[in-house]
């Protein structure tokens, strides 16, 4: 094998209601890339949506098919890449995020404050893990995972009140700098 081993522009990290997905397909159009996201191959992979695995599966199922997910995507793709918001939870999905920065790859967390991830995600039903109390779940989640986020990240952004493209242009700038 000659030349530098494929892997993403960029790793996009971060809750539910970061914009992983807007951001990342707008950073792909102006990289002149592909877009991928996890959780859509999840859905591929499973034949079904990311909440009847939850439902029909469990979690413990699911977050095994996004490990595998996160390793072959990292591995494959070459353009920018989102993550679920709970995959860097897995300890073998951060020892490949290691490994991805370790050669030069860039984690990019997009940070949200609760106020405004709360009418991006419409804590609505299809999403798993913020059922019940949609709004203290989403907070003692992003608790328990804002020390992983920062750990495995290169770059951060916070996005409050930030259009998809003012938060595209400061993560440019990281790639740059």
């Amino acid at each position: 094998m000659t030349g530098p081993a494929t892997r993403p522009v960029v790793v996009l990290v971060g809750p539910p209601g970061s914009g992983k997905t807007t951001v990342g397909e707008l950073l792909a159009q102006s990289r002149g890339v592909a877009f991928r996201d996890t959780d859509h191959d999840i859905e591929v992979t499973a034949g079904k949506p990311v909440t009847e695995i939850f439902v029909d599966d469990g979690e413990p199922a699911f977050r095994a098919l996004e490990r595998a997910a996160v390793a072959t995507a990292v591995a494959e793709h070459d353009g920018v890449l989102a993550l679920g918001g709970g995959a860097v939870l897995d300890e073998a999905t951060q020892q490949v995020l290691a490994a991805y920065t370790a050669e030069g790859g860039t984690v990019v967390f997009l940070d949200v404050s609760l106020a405004h991830a709360a009418p991006r995600v419409g804590f609505n039903q299809s999403r798993p893990l913020l059922l019940g109390n949609p709004r203290a779940r989403w907070a003692a989640l992003m608790e328990a995972r804002r020390p992983v986020y920062e750990q495995v990240s290169t770059v951060r952004v916070l996005t409050d009140g930030l259009e998809p493209a003012v938060v595209v242009a400061q993560i440019e700038e990281g790639l740059t700098s």
